[in-house]
């Protein structure tokens, strides 16, 4: 008799129906384990003085993103969010952590000048237009070999891409088009495999 009742067999599906449960010190993070598991590699890698996280939501991301930054003993993240969201308290705490609730295209951004190292996170709602619009207001702040990612273009691959109107890679291709000073990182989008990620294209490494 066997003790193993499922041989291993997962869907992509599947791992989308887990990451909405991957929560970081009891907060939910919505993250995909690949990319949690990179981002923690990324960042010792980039030692970011800024993070600049667009979509708070709960904000277990965001403490997790912070306290990355805690362990390098450098840098501070600003976390972006609309007023109506309601983040965790624990947020509101964390020494390294700033938050902006007034949507990132309010984000004032004469700031970012004392900041040496920035990288930027793009996981708003994913649609084509605000995507696109975050790359056009964010990516002239990325440090060079530094990171602007765009999340979850994986929406394309669940058959959704209609409702994003084509989503964060579509933003991503326009873009790439006129600003050859980004590339797509393939180290990290193939890093599990092949866009093994829910970033899809998502990691732009700006060389220049």
């Amino acid at each position: 008799m066997s003790f193993f009742s499922r041989n291993t067999n997962f869907k992509l599906k599947d791992i989308e129906a887990g990451h909405f449960h991957v929560a970081y010190k009891g907060v939910p993070a919505i993250k995909c384990p690949f990319d949690y598991v990179l981002y923690q590699m990324l960042i010792w890698e980039v030692q970011p003085d800024l993070i600049i996280e667009i979509g708070t939501n709960k904000g277990g991301s965001a403490l997790y993103l912070a306290d990355l930054l805690e362990l390098n003993k450098k840098g501070e993240l600003h976390t972006i969010d609309l007023s109506v969201n309601e983040e965790d308290a624990s947020l509101l705490s964390h020494p390294r952590i700033k938050v902006y609730k007034h949507g990132f295209m309010n984000y004032d951004t004469s700031i970012l000048s004392k900041y040496e190292t920035i990288l930027v996170i793009e996981d708003g709602p994913h649609t084509y237009e605000d995507t696109l619009a975050a790359l056009h207001k964010f990516s002239q702040f990325v440090s060079k070999n530094s990171y602007f990612i765009a999340e979850d273009g994986i929406v394309s691959e669940l058959g959704r891409k209609k409702e994003f109107n084509g989503g964060p890679q579509k933003a991503i291709s326009e873009f790439l088009k006129k600003n050859s000073n980004f590339i797509i990182d393939r180290k990290w989008c193939d890093f599990f495999g092949i866009n093994a990620t829910f970033n899809v294209n998502g990691y732009l490494k700006k060389i220049y």
